[in-house]
């Protein structure tokens, strides 16, 4: 573990495992978590030869919790100062849901230096919200309740929040209650502010004019039971966007695919940084 320091001052916390001259592989989290979600594939990365290294959004998990900077080109920033800081080359990048964001932004801010191959796992690229042009996207009456219900009372809000995006009572086999139990408290390590803030950011962010700079090869992974982002308007609306995308969908399966699909989704990404 480290922390790094973003061009902005903020500490972000960053865990760097593996070989340091193993190609590297950096793994965005979802909201509200922390970089914890990717442990268990990081020890697979790390044993098998390849550098993992995850860290914790600002806000978010162990870094720093400032007041501004909720806005994909800031944390697009702060993931390019992940990548200066580790000197990271060649590398692979995961987002997974929030996460995919921070990928698509980077590639088109920094236009994707120093990147060689990307995933997005159910991720919220392109665009969740739903608009005229976007018709399959959320409606904003979804995301005014989510916020309401994080105001008036954040925990009770996430423990329903949580069943969901594992589909408890909907996946069979879904995850055990340990497993919520363990989200939960990394839900209520973030603060408010960054909590709110980045939901709004998710939820409203167009990256389809990012998907363009996508010139790596892309593998996306989405679940088809995914009742929190869903897959018509993320998923496959990003495989169809991006040239040469790869598009894996898990039948039936939840947003939480790090927990819910553990082992097919270790295998599905190890095969995509071994090839």
């Amino acid at each position: 573990m480290t922390m790094i320091t973003t061009r902005d001052g903020t500490q972000l916390y960053v865990k760097d495992w593996g070989p340091k001259t193993g190609r590297p592989v950096i793994m965005m989290h979802g909201w509200p978590l922390t970089s914890d979600t990717w442990d268990d594939f990081a020890v697979v990365a790390a044993d098998a030869g390849f550098r993992a290294i995850s860290y914790d959004r600002r806000g978010f998990g162990r870094s720093e919790q400032p007041w501004d900077g909720y806005e994909y080109d800031t944390l697009a920033d702060d993931l390019a100062d992940v990548i200066e800081a580790t000197g990271a080359q060649d590398a692979a990048l995961f987002g997974f849901s929030m996460g995919g964001g921070e990928v698509a932004r980077y590639m088109s801010r920094h236009g994707g230096e120093g990147v060689s191959k990307a995933a997005l796992i159910a991720s919220v690229v392109p665009y969740m919200a739903q608009t005229p042009d976007n018709p399959d996207g959320v409606p904003q009456s979804v995301f005014d309740e989510m916020t309401a219900g994080m105001k008036e009372d954040r925990a009770h809000f996430f423990h329903g929040f949580l069943k969901s995006f594992y589909g408890v009572g909907v996946f069979t086999g879904s995850v055990s209650e340990a497993v919520l139990d363990w989200s939960f408290q990394q839900t209520m390590m973030a603060g408010l502010r960054p909590t709110l803030a980045c939901a709004k950011a998710f939820s409203s962010t167009d990256f389809r004019p990012d998907l363009p700079s996508f010139k790596v090869p892309t593998l996306i992974i989405h679940g088809t039971g995914d009742q929190t982002v869903p897959i018509e308007t993320s998923g496959r609306a990003a495989a169809a966007a991006i040239p040469g995308a790869t598009l894996i969908e898990y039948d039936g399966a939840p947003h939480g695919l790090f927990a819910s699909n553990k082992q097919q989704l270790t295998d599905d990404l190890m095969a995509f940084l071994r090839s």
